[in-house]
């Protein structure tokens, strides 16, 4: 295989190399994987009671008449 120069810093398992991440890829995996997971339990948090039915998407925050209770009455 192309590279072979000898002691590189990686794994060999049967022919494969397997060479070590640059820092900045690990530290950027580490990041991204952490965003990911906030992101996941924020909407877990959001949308878990309607995802695992306990409640309906339309029943939102309750009350929808924002203060106009008897405006369409004559």
């Amino acid at each position: 295989m192309g590279g072979g120069h000898g002691g590189s810093g990686g794994t060999t398992y049967k022919g494969y190399t397997l060479h070590q991440p640059k820092r900045w890829h690990v530290v950027t995996g580490k990041g991204l994987c952490a965003i990911m997971w906030f992101w996941v339990l924020y909407r877990a948090k959001q949308d878990g009671p309607v995802v695992l039915g306990w409640r309906h998407p339309w029943e939102g925050h309750g009350d929808h008449s924002h203060g106009h209770d008897n405006e369409h009455e004559f």
